[in-house]
């Protein structure tokens, strides 16, 4: 079975950490692709900048998505990922420490599949996370990638 890759868009350290951890620690070992700006991001899932190399047929199984960041925000990239064919149908969980209702309003209207507020807590972080990927990993069935 091939390895279903995780888009993780995170700019804190801490956070990346401990959801790379994790994930690990619960035997999830896909490949997690991390990248740190929404300029990334998009750079990555539309293979650009140093991404160009990457096949664009080869998407994420799912993108974890911080609304926080910088140079584009999570909203923004959120926007780009459903406004384009190759990428309208990927999955997006919304994984934030924002809890403005505006947020979470505008995740669902741009098309999140899930919007997952960051537990401050230590252990209901790592559990939020390990529910998150066997949810979306084991038990969900994502739409086939749409070409280019």
């Amino acid at each position: 079975m091939e390895n279903k890759v995780i888009l993780l868009v995170e700019d804190n350290p801490d956070d990346e950490e401990l959801t790379i951890r994790t994930l690990k620690k619960n035997n999830i070992l896909n490949d997690v692709v991390v990248v740190r700006d929404g300029s990334e991001a998009l750079d990555y899932l539309f293979c650009r900048a140093k991404y160009s190399d990457r096949d664009i047929q080869v998407m994420p199984v799912i993108v974890m998505l911080d609304l926080k960041l910088p140079k584009i925000s999570g909203l923004e990239v959120l926007k780009n990922i459903r406004s384009n064919k190759i990428t309208r149908l990927l999955p997006v969980v919304i994984l934030t420490s924002s809890d403005e209702e505006k947020d979470l309003i505008e995740s669902y209207q741009l098309g999140a599949n899930s919007y997952v507020r960051k537990p401050v807590d230590f252990s209901q972080f790592q559990d939020a996370v390990k529910q998150l990927a066997m949810y979306w990993l084991l038990l969900n069935q994502s739409p086939p990638v749409s070409g280019p």
